[in-house]
């Protein structure tokens, strides 16, 4: 394949992908994912569909004729790629994610040894379709808690290694685990199934020479997006928006609390103060507690000034 190709075979190309994703979604394989999940618990459903790897390529093998026959058809997945491996998202519903993922052998023995394991907040379900005779690190941290505080975190702990082999089913609870694949002999081609109801709103990352706690990120897009469209309220000096600056200091994820707290604050200090007093007193969580009664001695300072 030479050059790029001309518009009309870009849109022929696009038409059909469109029409491979209805039929996707709408063939017996695919729905019978859906039945599964319909019918039967999550972690039990899991477990019937990770026994076994057959199924995948009954659901993909019209996807792959397509693209055989079309080298700029696009599949209806969800992909990513990073240095080490690829991987795709085949179904996916509020509860599960399932995907499939192939990591370079040749790649994982190029690459300096982490110095970092991420505790993601998400437990896993893992079928190792083709184990490469891994081995997979594990490490464990304390369970967050309301009044989790970086500050005075516990450090991670090393669990005793697992080698891999192939077909093997391992449960991760990445709540509270962490976990690095190393030493592969070959690719390892996995099946994985997220449970997204259990994922918690905070991946955490530690030192593996100390243990210590490095940085928490948010595993949260909602709170994320309403951070975002908080600062957005502050800036765009919208009258009328106090009942979303409080709603947002009373969320179930800290950070966003205090993230609402600041750009009231910042918008209208005179309206927050009585919030701010409030959580100064009784926030869950220690950090915030500490941060509000800082602020509020300055607040009350400059508007009794």
């Amino acid at each position: 394949m030479t050059g790029l190709p001309d518009r009309a075979t870009l849109e022929t190309a696009a038409a059909k992908s469109f029409a491979a994703a209805a039929a996707f979604r709408a063939s017996a394989p695919y729905r019978g994912l859906e039945d599964l999940f319909a019918e039967v618990a999550t972690e039990r459903a899991i477990s019937t569909l990770l026994s076994d790897h057959g199924w995948v390529g009954e659901l993909i093998a019209p996807l792959i004729a397509a693209l055989a026959e079309d080298p700029w058809f696009e599949p209806p997945f969800r992909v990513a790629r990073d240095g080490l491996r690829i991987g795709t998202v085949l179904f996916e519903t509020a509860d599960v994610s399932i995907a499939a993922t192939v990591l370079s052998a040749d790649a994982l023995a190029t690459v300096q040894p982490p110095r970092t394991v991420v505790v993601p907040g998400r437990v896993t379900v893992t079928r190792y379709v083709r184990a490469g005779h891994a081995r997979l690190r594990l490490w464990e941290a304390e369970p967050i808690d309301a009044d989790f505080s970086a500050g005075t975190a516990k450090p991670c702990v090393a669990l005793p290694d697992l080698r891999l082999a192939d077909g093997e089913v391992v449960r991760i609870d990445g709540r509270t685990q962490g976990h690095i694949l190393a030493d592969a002999s070959s690719d390892v081609v996995t099946l994985s199934a997220t449970l997204r109801r259990q994922t918690i709103p905070y991946a955490r990352e530690y030192a593996i020479d100390t243990g210590a706690l490095v940085r928490v990120a948010t595993n949260d897009d909602r709170a994320a997006r309403t951070q975002m469209l908080l600062a957005y309220l502050r800036l765009a000096g919208r009258r009328g928006s106090e009942a979303c600056f409080a709603a947002a200091t009373r969320d179930p994820a800290f950070f966003l609390r205090w993230a609402a707290m600041r750009e009231w604050l910042a918008s209208d200090a005179g309206a927050a103060l009585p919030r701010l007093r409030e959580m100064a007193k009784g926030d869950p969580n220690g950090e915030v507690r500490a941060a509000a009664k800082t602020t509020l001695a300055m607040i009350e300072q400059r508007l009794a000034a």
